[in-house]
């Protein structure tokens, strides 16, 4: 797959998606079509870490794309035990994790008790949002693990129904949202307008991003454009309509999406969220949108992991049990790599 496989990457990192362990039996997703194995899914974050320890090119870090944990855990008051229990999984080798938040954090914990837990990963950052505004609670970072490389972690459910105060203006603001477009009385049920099949995203498990998150990603990405740097941005909920289901898909996903048509450096989206996972590649700005298959849907005898090698002119993503191998060819190389290949 490798055109160049004798090439040394610049740096390579893990990624792993929607664990969502619980020490229960087996059961099945919300609408009762898809299994779901929460035990196994530990031992299936085992044999990543296990793959990952006895590569002959250890990963430089791991991408943790959100839903450690099942929300099952709260009912049962084991939120911190099997955090601990993932936790301890990751904590076997010394790599650095970076943690992106899903609706099942929030299922778990409050937005305070996640910011103070070791979910927070801001202490591996170049900068966070709350760092530029201190008042803030949204848990937005950039990071730079090679010089001209640039990974950008977002807060998906800054606004959202999950992890606010329903006394708070930001809840008020998300509800006033959602029931523009959905009236079921369980707001976990997509809209049924059949017209309107993006419309199904306006549920109560998913979030969008406020002004304030969107203006600092903005100051990110100039400076990255001025410095000519490839940026990955990571998130739990996809942005591409093409990337996945369109239930999984964030409220104001077409915002986002025009930032980053609007800004060079952006080459790569990743998310998680939809578990059966998706890719597109923008073919007016050559941007790769990577959602990866969830481990709480894969079967114990099989994986859901992958290993992604960077090299200058691409990512090459090798995928373990139901993820897929990818070339991820950054913008404005891409005539160079047909080139090759012909």
């Amino acid at each position: 797959m490798d055109d160049c496989p004798q090439q040394t990457p610049l740096f390579t990192f893990g990624v792993i998606a929607d664990i969502q362990y619980a020490d229960i039996d087996d059961g099945y997703n919300y609408s009762r079509t898809r299994r779901r194995y929460y035990r196994s899914s530990l031992q299936l974050l085992r044999n990543a870490q296990e793959s990952w320890s006895e590569s002959a090119v250890k990963p430089d870090f791991i991408l943790q794309l959100g839903d450690i944990i099942d929300g099952f855990n709260k009912g049962r008051g084991a939120s911190d035990r099997a955090l601990d229990s993932v936790l301890r999984e990751f904590n076997s080798s010394p790599v650095e994790v970076h943690h992106v938040w899903g609706n099942h954090e929030f299922y778990n914990f409050s937005r305070g008790a996640l910011l103070s837990s070791k979910l927070n990963t801001t202490a591996h950052t170049d900068e966070s949002l709350r760092g530029a505004q201190p008042d803030s609670d949204v848990y937005a970072y950039h990071f730079s693990p090679f010089p001209g490389f640039t990974f950008v972690v977002l807060d998906a459910y800054d606004v959202s129904l999950l992890g606010r105060e329903e006394s708070s203006a930001q809840y008020k603001d998300a509800m006033s949202l959602i029931k523009q477009y959905n009236n079921n009385e369980d707001l976990n049920c997509p809209p049924a307008s059949v017209s309107k099949v993006l419309q199904q995203r306006f549920t109560m498990f998913n979030g969008g991003f406020s002004k304030d998150q969107l203006d600092w990603l903005r100051t990110v990405l100039c400076s990255a454009d001025e410095k000519q740097e490839r940026v990955t941005i990571v998130c739990h909920l996809p942005v591409h309509p093409y990337s996945t289901d369109p239930i999984c898909l964030a409220w104001n996903f077409d915002e986002l999406l025009a930032i980053i048509r609007s800004h060079s450096s952006v080459v790569c989206f990743m998310a998680g969220h939809d578990h059966d996972g998706g890719y597109h590649r923008d073919n007016e700005t050559g941007v790769h949108y990577v959602t990866f298959e969830g481990v709480i849907e894969t079967p114990p005898d099989s994986n859901a992991f992958g290993t992604v090698s960077v090299y200058e002119d691409r990512m090459v993503l090798k995928g373990s049990g139901r993820i897929k191998d990818r070339v991820i060819q950054f913008r404005g190389c891409q005539r160079d790599a047909d080139d090759r290949a012909k």
